[in-house]
């Protein structure tokens, strides 16, 4: 019979857990820097120690496998935060700080947290104190001045650092328990939480290692949020591998040209109109770079030969969603010139990808239906919500509510979104295949394409037209350019300019919001039923 401390130690020898990677890279690379952050350059050993110290605090303040909730912008700290948060055990839950009080507020809630790292300045806006003061729950100020506050139950990252063991505390973690909750932005309802184990997650991170070519020589961009998954995933893979990440507060171009050239960034991971606000300063060159990752919406092919004259040759797109913990799938388009903007490419190693029609059968080449995924980086399932789980998870699949269809050299094109797909006048219409073609006029800098009820179409395909900056062009120009490259019934029957869209933290054009804005106006527009 084998004994309980024979059981627990066989256990440490094969878990996956993910704050053992931090404590392995400071094992080989003590004094490397592990993190820029401004003025702050923190290197390996410290990362370790200081996460170490914070997961002792955390186990003797609430304990093992509770939810801890998150409200930080990217920050030293905030790294510091989340590796402590899975080395105890815990189960992380980083929340969107633009949502607004409310959603952050149900999140919290749904997420049962015992506790909140939050950032000091997000603590002092009065909608989140309130939200945060209703919870009653131990608080941890992340970004905070050197004095602790007078509540009781709140306490600097300092203080609940200040006398804690820096040895990597010895709890029990299982490779399959919940590492972290990540809820998904909502466009109806409120949002789901994606539960991933730690070995899920780390399936990803390994993937990534090898899909990306990480090393410990590369420094890596920091400058999506990294309470989301792209973001987190790639800092996460760049500190298995040993490497660097510079952690930014957000994108203001002439701070991310300079951190670029004083850091030697290797890679970048950027949303497109990023890449075209870096590649507006004509003078700007990054020639320590190695990797350019894009995300969230293709680019247009001008401005991939940019990114190759001035900053690398080797252009990557990266997919993912949080539900499969990214990336799934990686197209390199200066490999393939002669396939549009919309492909995917296929998929990296940890994982596999199909097309699949609504009764469950893989469809092959030229036949659209539902992209699925299935691999090592699945969630294990929505929180608390064992019937979305079982219609996201049917036929053995992770069903991703995208359309697609394999092209030629196994490689994949995504067609819409299910519920973004335009229907008009019995033809089927790409949103995303009109907004390639707008995109790719020189006077635009980003659109929104959808579908608004018609009286003789059903729907009629809309574009929403941001202009680049001192852009002279207008609708019948943009009309003219739709004309020459799409058929008749995708050429779009309104064009409307607007100064801005609505868009999620990470760039994804939220479609919901424009039908809410312009129905009207559509509907003003062709009343006669034209």
């Amino acid at each position: 019979m084998i004994d309980q401390a024979t059981t627990d130690a066989q256990g440490r020898i094969r878990r996956v857990a993910l704050g053992d990677f931090v404590h392995r890279s400071a094992l080989k690379f003590a004094e490397r820097t592990a993190v820029v952050d401004g003025d702050t350059r923190m290197s390996y050993a410290e990362l370790d120690a200081r996460s170490s110290r914070l997961a002792h605090h955390l186990l003797a303040s609430v304990g093992a496998g509770k939810q801890i909730g998150m409200l930080c912008q990217n920050s030293a700290d905030m790294v510091v935060a989340y590796n402590g948060i899975h080395k105890a055990g815990c189960v992380w839950v980083p929340v969107n700080i633009r949502l607004d009080a409310g959603a952050i507020d149900y999140i919290l809630r749904h997420a049962e947290v015992s506790a909140v790292v939050v950032d000091e300045a997000l603590r002092a806006e009065p909608a989140l104190a309130a939200v945060l003061e209703k919870l009653t729950v131990p608080l941890i100020l992340t970004l905070s001045s050197a004095d602790g506050p007078g509540d009781a139950r709140v306490r600097t990252l300092a203080a609940a650092e200040a006398g804690q063991s820096s040895a990597l505390p010895e709890v029990a973690i299982d490779s399959e328990q919940p590492a972290l909750i990540m809820y998904t932005s909502g466009t109806t309802g409120n949002p789901k939480g994606a539960v991933h184990s730690h070995a899920s997650v780390a399936a990803a991170l390994m993937g990534n290692m090898v899909g990306f070519g990480i090393t410990e020589r590369d420094v890596f961009s920091g400058v999506l949020p990294l309470y989301h998954c792209a973001q987190h995933c790639l800092a996460a893979t760049v500190h298995i591998a040993g490497g660097c990440v510079v952690v930014l507060r957000g994108f203001v171009p002439d701070e991310v040209r300079a951190s670029m050239r004083k850091e030697r960034y290797t890679g970048f991971t950027g949303l497109p109109m990023m890449y075209a606000a870096l590649l507006a300063d004509p003078a700007f060159r990054a020639d320590s770079m190695r990797l350019a990752i894009y995300a969230m919406a293709p680019i247009p092919k001008p401005l991939i030969q940019q990114i190759a004259e001035r900053m690398t040759p080797n252009v990557m797109l990266a997919t993912g969603q949080t539900e499969m913990y990214p990336a799934t799938m990686s197209f390199r388009p200066l490999e393939h010139p002669g396939l549009d903007a919309n492909y995917w490419g296929a998929s990296l190693a940890h994982n596999e990808t199909a097309v699949m029609d609504d009764e469950g059968h893989l469809l092959g080449e030229g036949q659209p239906g539902e992209i699925v995924h299935r691999g090592a980086n699945a969630m294990l399932g929505y929180f608390k919500d064992p019937q979305a789980t079982a219609a996201a998870q049917r036929f053995g699949w992770h069903h991703t509510g995208d359309l697609g269809q394999w092209g030629p050299g196994g490689q994949l094109m995504f067609l819409d979104r299910k519920k973004d797909m335009i229907k008009t006048g019995g033809e089927n219409v790409a949103s995303v295949k009109v907004e390639s073609v707008l995109l790719a006029h020189p006077g635009v800098a980003g659109v929104g394409v959808i579908g608004l009820p018609h009286p003789r179409w059903a729907e009629a395909v809309c574009a929403f037209v941001v202009k680049k900056p001192g852009a002279d062009v207008d609708v019948a120009a943009l009309e003219a350019h739709c004309r020459a490259q799409l058929g008749d019934y995708e050429v779009p029957k309104l064009i409307h300019f607007v100064d801005a869209l609505p868009a999620t933290s990470t760039g994804k054009v939220q479609k919901h919001r424009l039908r809410q804005q312009f129905e009207a106006l559509a509907q003003k527009a062709w009343g006669d039923g034209t």
